[in-house]
């Protein structure tokens, strides 16, 4: 019966997971933190306890880490570029990592991401957990997500912590939006006054336009995700790094498909002369560096995972699309 601590539980990840940790009959108890106020009751839960901590204080993640058997760790800012999101990303992690190993923690699961792996030319078609990850500069977030496991590793080299690191591709489905608020093209589009807004969506000749370079990427479902961390919680398979994508590839035309928008062809070299433009304009928001992830693809390999962990997607890359879109019109 296992104790399991996780930080950033309120999140696209963090809910389908810990709502999975409620279902698992090995789970005794999930103790969550995070900086929002969150009510597990509200959602049925009853082995959650929650608290309110940052992973910045070190008093606070100590006492979340004390006594847990696996110490999952969710929180991260996604939008980054600043001080701020570096100091979180790096220290927050740093001291989740070696209070979990202090605390005699048996395993530590981290969700990376496949932008670990960075956004490079000459990368291979589908890439490998052997690959190693060397994030792009440009891309903060990718920058951070690299540094983050090499954190990983020089907290737990003198531990008998094991440690399983997931790196999924774009993450979607009714709870998590992330894909329809980060992709730049659609930025544009979700700023629009009301009524010109409620225009568009009514008016099929006046529908947005997506440039699409041709680029493919894939997803994956947040309960497919969550059941692979269930399985490292479990302690399944081996400890390591895993991949993690649904079954198929979309590109730009198939979002703008399920939007009811329209989609263009756009030379590649487009793409990247804006890339190069936007990263030489200072001030620029966070968002902006985003468009590093229509540049070039970062497609992944999931079999290790499939092998190791006995995963299995229930969600292919089309269906979480269809899901994100139809549960961001309801909202």
């Amino acid at each position: 019966m296992l104790t399991v601590a996780v930080t950033g539980p309120t999140g696209e990840i963090g809910r389908p997971f810990v709502a999975a940790l409620e279902r698992a009959p090995q789970v005794e108890r999930v103790i969550g933190m995070a900086r929002r106020p969150f009510d597990p009751a509200a959602y049925g839960w009853r082995k959650v306890e929650y608290r309110r901590g940052d992973i910045l204080d070190r008093g606070s993640v100590e006492a979340l880490a004390e006594g847990a058997d696996v110490v999952v760790h969710l929180a991260f800012a996604i939008v980054a570029g600043g001080d701020e999101s570096r100091e979180i990303n790096l220290t927050g992690s740093r001291n989740v990592f070696e209070l979990a190993a202090a605390g005699g923690a048996k395993r530590l699961v981290y969700t990376s991401s496949v932008a670990a792996y960075g956004f490079h030319a000459g990368a291979p078609r589908l890439l490998t957990e052997e690959v190693p990850v060397c994030g792009s500069e440009r891309h903060p977030y990718s920058a951070h997500k690299a540094e983050v496991e090499a954190v990983l590793a020089e907290a737990l080299a003198e531990s008998d912590t094991d440690a399983y690191v997931f790196r999924p591709c774009i993450v979607a489905g009714p709870q998590a939006p992330l894909l329809l608020e980060l992709v730049p093209l659609l930025a544009a589009g979700r700023r629009l006054p009301g009524p010109l807004r409620w225009a568009l969506e009514r008016a099929p000749t006046l529908r947005p336009v997506l440039p699409d370079p041709g680029v493919p990427f894939q997803l994956v479902h947040h309960d497919d995700v969550a059941a692979a961390l269930c399985a490292a919680v479990l302690g399944t398979g081996e400890a390591g790094p895993y991949n993690l994508a649904g079954p198929g590839q979309l590109t730009i035309s198939d979002l703008a498909a399920e939007l009811g928008w329209h989609s263009v062809p756009v030379p590649r070299l487009a793409v990247d002369a804006t890339a190069e433009l936007l990263a030489r304009l200072p001030l620029l928001p966070d968002e902006a560096a985003w468009i590093e992830a229509a540049r070039r693809p970062v497609l992944v390999d999931a079999g290790r995972a499939r092998e190791k962990l006995g995963w299995e997607p229930r969600h292919d890359a089309r269906e979480t699309l269809r899901q994100t879109v139809a549960a961001a019109r309801a909202r």
